[in-house]
């Protein structure tokens, strides 16, 4: 079977999706299926991809949108080489470009929306979503095999707002990480190597709520039983958003801003951290949750992540409104009583070994499979 898969962009920093698209693929070829994977080159920095079998286009302009005219050009000529085409993405020049050549040459296509449906991110450049989903979106939506959810409340949401009806859930995996070391955290962080701290790990940006996140933070340690405690937040993000958080938290000395992490060093940072915080408006999977939880670091999150609703069930974390003083309670809840923390993220762990690449690889390949045969009806994996 010869799966292409198209993606917009897979620079890391541009969040979750970029970040799982290669050990996704990477999966699929363990899987003994024939992959390439079509993108361009934005926000790479001379980034050369060697996982897996990849070909970059010039990203020409749009830093949202990321025209490509060469990409669509070698989709027009060469798409009829595939069995299946899994376009990454809604609200991007590739996906259209994809998804068009694809209904020209009568290849079937699967389309993950990466949540961009959900109906809080619709309200953002909502009368640009508009006109596109009028204009493009709808078509390819409906034009679509099957969609691609990685969880049952992103497919609920998108289904009840677009109508939508031949939707999979298929999740995300996780790549399994080695335990670190309190010394490799004494070497790569040592201002928060001795004091417990509260980890957000993710873009910083608008969506995530972390001005209320900051702002519970900085109400909370006023008290003397949270003074020790700090929040690190790990991640980079546009220039002037970045410097309104840094304000917000008023340079405060338990707030640590420490830019962009990978490889060895968020490992680090991630294994020291009591808890994991993501309180954000809208996430379809949220990938930092699911690593935090398989190593065994339970996790704060609001109710617009769509993983909210397993990880209470599993009772591997707290959820709370994006409000300050929900998140305020929810913190002192939290990093009041260490034993419960140790619980919950032990049943975190428990609960992170249901998402592997390797089992998100084999729905994949059944999800092609059903596609190729005409029988992609609406599933639950």
């Amino acid at each position: 079977m010869r799966v292409l898969h198209v993606i917009p962009s897979i620079a890391e920093r541009s969040g979750g999706p970029a970040t799982a698209i290669i050990p996704m693929c990477r999966a699929l070829m363990q899987q003994s299926v024939d992959v390439l994977l079509i993108t361009t080159d934005a926000g790479l920095r001379d980034r050369k991809v060697t996982e897996v079998p990849a070909k970059l286009f010039p990203a020409e302009f749009g830093e949202s949108f990321k025209y490509s005219r060469p990409l669509a050009s070698w989709l027009s000529a060469n798409v009829r080489q595939f069995d299946v085409v899994h376009v990454h993405a809604v609200f991007n020049h590739s996906s259209v470009a994809a998804a068009r050549a694809c209904r020209r040459t009568g290849v079937p296509y699967v389309i993950r929306p990466l949540g961009t449906l959900d109906s809080w991110s619709m309200t953002q450049k909502s009368l640009r979503k508009h006109v596109f989903w009028q204009v493009a979106g709808k078509g390819m939506l409906q034009g679509a095999a099957a969609v691609h959810y990685t969880s049952e409340a992103e497919k609920l949401s998108t289904e009840r707002l677009t109508g939508l009806n031949h939707g999979w859930v298929v999740p995300l995996g996780i790549e399994a990480t080695s335990a670190t070391s309190r010394e490799k955290l004494v070497q790569f962080f040592p201002s928060v190597a001795h004091d417990p701290y509260v980890l957000v790990l993710s873009r910083l940006h608008p969506k995530k709520g972390l001005d209320v996140l900051i702002d519970a933070f900085l109400s909370l340690v006023q008290t003397p039983q949270f003074s020790s405690w700090r929040l690190v937040l790990a991640g980079d993000g546009a220039p002037e958003y970045v410097l309104k958080l840094k304000r917000l938290a008023a340079w405060h000395p338990q707030i640590l801003f420490t830019g962009w992490v990978d490889g060895e060093r968020k490992n680090v940072l991630l294994g020291g951290a009591s808890l994991l915080a993501l309180p954000s408006h809208q996430e379809n999977f949220g990938l930092c949750v699911m690593e935090a939880l398989s190593q065994s670091v339970p996790v704060l999150v609001s109710p617009g992540v769509n993983l909210a609703p397993e990880i209470v069930a599993a009772n591997a974390g707290w959820v709370a409104a994006i409000d300050k003083e929900a998140l305020t309670a929810k913190l002192a809840e939290a990093l009041s009583d260490k034993v419960e923390l140790a619980k919950r993220g032990r049943a975190g762990q428990q609960m992170s070994r249901q998402y592997s690449w390797e089992n998100a690889a084999k729905h994949l390949v059944q999800l092609y499979r059903e596609v190729l045969n005409g029988r992609a009806d609406v599933h639950r994996v």
